[in-house]
């Protein structure tokens, strides 16, 4: 079941999160809807960190794996094709979203219910209604418009 269509996030906007989610060498990073793979790539080849995605659809998936190959990160990123509502994440350290604010709302009770205290969630544009993040961030992806496009969202597990 899909509960949220895929947009990439642009590059600048993912390097924001991850240096806003304060995301280290050796940390296990997940990506929920990990689309084309842009995201656990940039983790694990430019932050360390060991990554994992998760994405349902086989065409993504397949494009995911292609890149992880090409940038020879078989070793440091993992991507699952399948269901997010079955992955097991209690070994992360940070949990990346781009959902819809309803979308995080369906996942929210997994997050509570497998995520340890400390664990960081960095979500895209959309609020978890119901926790309090730590820090909002109005990020300007594109300079030149001159007002920030995207809203970033750091929650820590409580």
């Amino acid at each position: 079941m899909y509960i949220a269509p895929y947009v990439p996030s642009p590059p600048q906007v993912i390097r924001q999160m991850l240096i806003l989610s304060e995301l280290k060498a050796g940390e296990v990073f997940f990506d929920l809807g990990a689309g084309d793979g842009r995201t656990v790539v940039m983790a694990a080849k430019d932050f360390g960190a060991r990554a994992v995605g998760v994405e349902l659809r086989e065409d993504l998936v397949k494009k995911a794996l292609s890149t992880v190959y090409e940038n020879g990160l078989q070793d440091r990123v993992t991507i699952v094709n399948g269901d997010m509502f079955n992955v097991d994440l209690t070994s992360a350290d940070v949990i990346f979203l781009y959902l819809t604010t309803s979308a995080n709302e369906k996942v929210k009770p997994k997050l509570e219910a497998e995520l340890r205290p400390g664990v960081r969630v960095i979500s895209h544009d959309y609020e978890i209604i119901g926790w309090k993040p730590v820090k909002v961030e109005n990020f300007c992806e594109n300079q030149t418009l001159g007002y920030p496009s995207h809203t970033i969202y750091l929650y820590r597990k409580v």
